[in-house]
């Protein structure tokens, strides 16, 4: 993806762009939606990566080495972010979590979930959601995160009790 002499870079960022987009968009989508729980807010998701994206100049674009990896850790993090916006709006009666229907509850127990996960520092909460919403192993993410396999073991590890304590809390026991 390197610039050539002589282009223009706005077709050059443009092409490039539009080359990203068509291979990772689908990609971008499912994991903000695996994150946020619907469709709206994971279509704001792929809206904001892709035009972060363009706010970039084409040799920026073109020094990306892992498109796939930049893209999907770009989605993880502006979807924590809407995750962490609708915490200050959006409370969750925990109460009718014992009260409400099996779907409403399944529903209520992910947003719990989630707001939970908003809760974690950035970087942990984003190797919590690449290890258990879209399935990377350890030594894949260490790998995305450019970390030691132990470093990403012991703090999933961590973040799962802080997790457990938070949802405990959550649901009164």
């Amino acid at each position: 993806m390197a610039l050539a002499v002589g282009e223009d870079p706005v077709s050059t960022i443009l092409k490039l762009l539009d080359e990203l987009y068509q291979a990772h968009h689908a990609m971008v989508f499912r994991t903000a939606h695996r994150i946020t729980g619907n469709a709206a807010d994971a279509e704001d998701v792929l809206q904001t990566v892709f035009l972060r994206l363009v706010r970039r100049d084409a040799a920026a674009l073109s020094e990306i080495d892992n498109p796939e990896s930049y893209l999907r850790r770009s989605a993880v993090n502006a979807a924590l972010d809407i995750v962490r916006g609708r915490q200050a709006d959006n409370s969750l009666a925990l109460e009718t979590l014992a009260a409400s229907g099996s779907c409403t509850e399944l529903r209520d127990l992910r947003d719990t979930v989630r707001r939970a996960l908003s809760k974690l520092a950035p970087k942990t909460a984003e190797m919590v959601a690449l290890r258990f919403f879209e399935g990377y192993t350890n030594p894949e993410i260490a790998k995305l995160l450019g970390m030691s396999q132990i470093v990403v073991a012991v703090t999933v590890h961590r973040a799962r009790k802080k997790l457990r304590q938070e949802l405990m809390r959550g649901v009164g026991r």
